[in-house]
């Protein structure tokens, strides 16, 4: 059985993109491969070095995990931090990790002109410490989305120079998991893109997002002047509305409104309006089942100490058998 793994970092409440992205997959994904899901709360420092509250971020993501439909007796879902082995490969991977590679980046060339004021050692060493997360399980398979690609390679890179180092056929290459299918690409409010935290908080709706806050989101949602000629190309800011519209509403009503549009008698408030009460009734079930696991302190702790254990019995192997092969013995 293949070993896959996956992190997110806890800097915000999961989103609609998130739910029908690889969340979703990640659910059937636990019944046919030993999984591994972590918070990667380490993985935040590096452009949150003083956070507010990260301890309940990481627990929010861990109840919003939970909800979704993870499993932690079928997969392994833990917090990266309590696994103190993934910052002990972190260290022996960063010996044989070259300052000129690391800067090359494109990733960490991104992160110091966004945030050129805080250009810390973490965002330099970003890639070793992922390939940590990788390679403590051994994993075979990682979901990556584009941005990360170049990390995927790096890990194998890492991998693949401990391996002949040390004259060993020890981590595996990691290759990026195919989901089979095309991900559902949920767009943001915004009009500019898909949803996502990084566009703002009124570009997503969060799965734990009361009625009242999903209907002001929604009725800011970016549109245009309406369409002047009969069956006209609806612009990219119009194809997103309708495009959620399609993911929560029932067929008869995303075909009402998009003969509405393709007549030019669409009012995009009454659009919104009805689209607003099919996001708030879609997203009840999910809302309701987030607010019963964030309240039950024993559920929630319980699901945290299962997978701390999985994930410290696999990685402090992991770690015994690096130390045995770097030449570490004791006295």
């Amino acid at each position: 059985m293949e070993t896959v793994l996956s992190g997110i970092r806890p800097t915000g409440n999961l989103h609609l993109g998130n739910y029908f992205g690889a969340l979703s997959n990640f659910v059937e994904m636990q019944n046919h491969h030993n999984c591994y899901f972590f918070i990667a709360d380490f993985h935040s420092l590096t452009t949150h070095p003083t956070p507010g509250d990260l301890h309940g971020n990481v627990r929010q993501v861990l109840v919003e995990y939970l909800a979704a439909g993870l499993d932690p007796e079928k997969s392994t879902l833990y917090i990266q931090s309590e696994v103190p082995e993934v910052a002990e490969l972190y260290l022996y991977l960063n010996m044989n990790a070259y300052i000129g590679e690391l800067e090359r980046c494109t990733s960490f060339k991104d992160k110091i002109r966004q945030q050129p004021q805080n250009v810390n050692a973490g965002l330099l060493t970003y890639p070793t410490l992922m390939a940590a997360d990788i390679l403590i399980h051994r994993a075979n398979k990682v979901p990556v989305g584009k941005d990360q690609e170049q990390h995927l390679e790096m890990t194998r890179q890492f991998g693949n120079r401990f391996n002949r180092m040390y004259n060993v056929d020890y981590f595996p290459e990691p290759q990026a998991f195919n989901f089979g299918k095309e991900l559902v690409k949920i767009p943001g409010l915004n009009g500019t893109g898909k949803m996502g935290k990084s566009e703002g908080e009124g570009n997503a709706i969060f799965l734990s997002d009361e009625p009242e806050v999903i209907r002001k989101k929604v009725m800011k949602a970016v549109t245009d002047g309406g369409p002047t000629i009969q069956n006209q190309e609806k612009p990219d800011v119009i194809q997103n509305i309708f495009q959620l519209m399609k993911v929560v509403s029932a067929p008869e009503t995303y075909n009402f409104f998009d003969e509405m549009y393709n007549t030019c008698q669409i009012r995009y408030g009454d659009m919104k309006k009805q689209l607003a009460v099919d996001m708030i009734a879609f997203t009840e079930p999910m809302r309701e089942k987030i607010k019963a696991i964030s309240a039950d302190e024993k559920y929630v702790s319980n699901a945290a100490r299962i997978g701390r254990e999985k994930a410290h019995e696999s990685a402090a192997k992991t770690i015994r058998e690096v130390r045995e092969i770097i030449g570490f013995k004791p006295f």
